[in-house]
């Protein structure tokens, strides 16, 4: 590994442009390098260190999150920096669990959609169609839109504002449906819903959600490959932090007099 060396070769050696390491010690990816008598940078291993471990961080957590964290590491207290990198693990591991209920939800409803009625031809069904279709009663409908499961439309009529459930709330009751019947807890449900909803059609094809666990694994990778230079960053030595200036008796006598 380079032990020192110039811009280019620290380029040549991370794989990185000059200007790019130039930039990324200017957004405090890496510490500020020190200059010669002529004012070149001259860079150590630990830049090239940090450089390498900037990149599978990026890929691990998006590159404007392994910035901040970069800076952030060197300069937070022990014990908060152990919790920022907790917290990019943790980040991870919630964006898997969301793409798995995803996973779950659309396993358990491609297994009940071949026994369930579909929707009828008009494309949305009442409150009293969708409980007859699903054999539940309309008053779970009603508690399950209470609890965020369902998001059925209103539309007004002479008596009043009345649900109607388009096909995507159609889906997502019989979603839930199967995933209450399989033994998901209500909050279990709702993040499956949630998930369904925020991939949108792609949430339709295993295939892609498939394609995001593994993308997902490969990200927590990286962030395994950057965890050993981050540990060594959070643990060492800290500069030491300024006192606060004890007031003077004529300080005190001042702001007693004000």
């Amino acid at each position: 590994m380079l032990v020192e060396g110039s811009t280019a070769e620290v380029a040549a050696a991370t794989g990185y442009s000059p200007q790019q390491v130039r930039n990324l010690e200017a957004l405090g990816v890496i510490p500020p390098a020190p200059r010669t008598p002529s004012g070149y940078r001259q860079f150590s291993a630990v830049h090239v260190r940090d450089l390498v471990a900037y990149r599978d961080l990026a890929l691990a957590v998006g590159p404007v999150v392994a910035r901040r964290a970069m800076r952030d590491l060197r300069a937070l207290a022990v014990e908060d920096a152990t919790a920022l990198v907790g917290s990019l693990h943790a980040g991870l591991g919630a964006e898997r669990e969301q793409a798995l209920a995803a996973r779950a939800a659309l396993v358990a409803v491609s297994a009940e959609a071949c026994t369930e009625a579909p929707p009828v031809a008009a494309d949305s069904m009442t409150i009293t169609e969708l409980s007859d279709a699903l054999g539940v009663r309309a008053s779970t409908l009603r508690f399950w839109e209470r609890e965020g499961l369902l998001a059925p439309e209103r539309i007004a009529t002479p008596a009043g504002a009345a649900r109607r459930y388009p096909v995507s709330a159609v889906r997502e009751a019989r979603i839930v449906v199967a995933l209450r019947a399989a033994g998901y807890r209500v909050p279990e449900v709702r993040s499956a819903i949630g998930a369904v909803r925020e991939l949108g059609d792609t949430a339709r094809s295993l295939t892609t959600l498939d394609a995001r666990l593994a993308t997902i694994a490969q990200r927590v990778l990286a962030l395994m490959r950057a965890g050993a230079v981050l540990a060594e960053m959070v643990s060492a030595p800290r500069p030491p932090q300024p006192r606060p200036a004890r007031p003077t008796s004529g300080s005190r006598r001042s702001a007693g007099s004000g």
